[in-house]
């Protein structure tokens, strides 16, 4: 309730403050706490104005105070001591505890207000408070999160669009320093290069709209530039308003980029340069996408009549079952090797061809490559070389049976060859043995023991495929060995 002994003017101000939500507190130039209305009280957690103190002195031993970035204040920086030495303060905020209490229980906006009764020196000074935890928290967590964040921001204020401050992905991403940046007009810096829209994204910044995602090319210390993705946002966690603008570092896919472009413009040139034949077909419908030079000149088919076109459509495989094989091993495994085919050509006899494919990506889509080796010719080759085996054959009264076994080895790869697998000692054995050496003999003259011989023979008669001395001494003796071989 209001002093009704209390003078006029002091009576109509204390009516006066208990309307106010901002808090006041009132002293006499001498220090005195006269006044306190009840937001001033509820700022400091207490009911009473005598628990704010008697005096200025008292309010210090009753309360710590702080400064906005958290410096403990000395007595003499408390705002009702600068109210009493005459210093003004229009907004001054500190961080206010019950005394011994290191935690901070309340945020306050502090400004000075002098009053005089007579037009002379003031009579009356009063201290006008705002509570300004909420925002000072939020502020907080803000700034906590902006310097913890990973991705790279800035905060622009908006009256000026001056940055306000970098966070430390900003800095590493750019290389810059703080004070490079805090301060300094965005546009002025001309941060922000290769816009697709220069105009219209400034116009949403100076209006504190906000900016959906738009590639930049962002300027770095060193005063190259970097490909980025940027976003904007108002915010109204700071002492202003502002912009929130964060960015993604895309510097790295460009590279990437440039690398595998790089790297498929050569692998294009040896695709087209390479003297096999090969096609590039896509995964999903078998269309042939590309051919080298190779191809074209295997089939007769140019570019035009082969892209965009299925191996069916163009007749290129013989039959359509041996494609549908080739093309089922290589879904199985991912690659095909060494698989003979027969290609159909234009104005040409049909091409023996061993294929090979393996999935690959090319232009960022599932492809396969065939390379499609002709072996025409060496098949011809083949096919004669073994019809004149044939003729010479048919009357070889003349030769020896040795040249007969090598003739028939080149017309009939098979079991014969298994004569190259007789180790020395098994041929040293073997020759004793056409020369019609036994056991016993065959061990005096090697200086082994019979037991070893037996082992010889034994391993000589299964690599030969004989059961007895006799065939082993035929099988020798046609291929010259010992003193009667041919």
């Amino acid at each position: 309730m209001p002093d009704p002994a209390a003078p006029p003017t002091l009576r109509h101000l204390e009516q006066l403050m208990a309307q106010l939500l901002d808090g006041v507190i009132v002293v006499d130039p001498t220090g005195v706490i006269l006044r306190a209305n009840a937001a001033a009280l509820k700022m400091h957690g207490i009911d009473r104005v005598e628990d704010l103190g008697a005096t200025a002195e008292a309010y210090a031993e009753r309360f710590t105070l702080r400064s906005g970035n958290g410096r403990l204040l000395k007595r003499r920086e408390y705002p009702l001591f600068r109210l009493l030495g005459g210093e003004a303060f229009p907004d001054e905020t500190v961080q206010v505890a019950p005394s011994g209490d290191d935690e901070v229980r309340w945020v306050h906006e502090v400004r000075d207000v002098a009053m005089d009764v007579d037009g002379g020196d003031a009579d009356y000074l009063a201290l006008v408070l705002s509570d300004v935890s909420a925002r000072f928290n939020a502020e907080r967590r803000f700034k906590a999160m902006f310097e913890a964040n990973p991705a790279p921001a800035l905060i622009v204020r908006l009256r000026d669009l001056r940055i306000v401050q970098g966070n430390p992905g900003f800095l590493a991403l750019t290389g810059f320093l703080q004070e490079q940046l805090a301060g300094k007009s965005l546009f002025g810096l001309d941060l922000l290069g290769g816009l697709a829209d220069p105009t219209a994204t400034r116009a949403r910044i100076e209006q504190g709209r906000v900016l959906p995602q738009s590639d930049a090319e962002l300027l770095v210390a060193d005063g190259t530039r970097r490909l980025v993705v940027f976003a904007g946002q108002p915010i109204d966690v700071t002492e202003e308003d502002a912009l929130l603008l964060t960015f993604a570092d895309l510097q790295p896919r460009r590279e990437a980029e440039i690398a595998l472009q790089a790297s498929e413009q050569h692998l294009l040139a040896v695709f087209d340069m390479a003297p096999v034949a090969m096609a590039v077909t896509h995964h999903a419908d078998h269309r042939i996408a590309r051919v080298n030079a190779a191809f074209r000149s295997l089939t007769g088919l140019d570019d035009e009549r082969v892209l965009g076109k299925t191996a069916d459509e163009l007749a290129l495989w013989e039959t359509a079952a041996e494609r549908e094989v080739a093309e089922a091993a290589l879904t199985a495994t991912g690659s095909l090797h060494q698989h003979e085919a027969r290609l159909l050509a234009r104005g040409r006899d049909p091409i023996d061809c061993l294929v090979a494919a393996q999935a690959v990506d090319m232009d960022q889509q599932p492809c396969v490559l065939w390379v499609y080796q002709d072996v025409t010719d060496r098949r011809r080759n083949e096919v004669e070389l073994a019809a004149a085996i044939d003729e010479v054959m048919k009357d070889a009264s003349w030769l020896s049976r040795s040249i007969l076994d090598k003739l028939a080895t080149l017309r009939r790869p098979g079991p014969i060859a298994a004569a190259i697998d007789l180790s020395a000692r098994e041929r040293e054995v073997l020759g004793l043995i056409c020369d019609d050496l036994d056991d016993g003999d065959i061990a005096q003259r090697l200086n082994l023991s019979r037991n070893t011989v037996r082992n010889h023979v034994a391993r000589i008669y299964a690599k030969l495929g004989v059961n007895r001395r006799s065939g082993a001494v035929i099988w020798g003796r046609e291929r010259g060995l010992g003193s009667h071989g041919l």
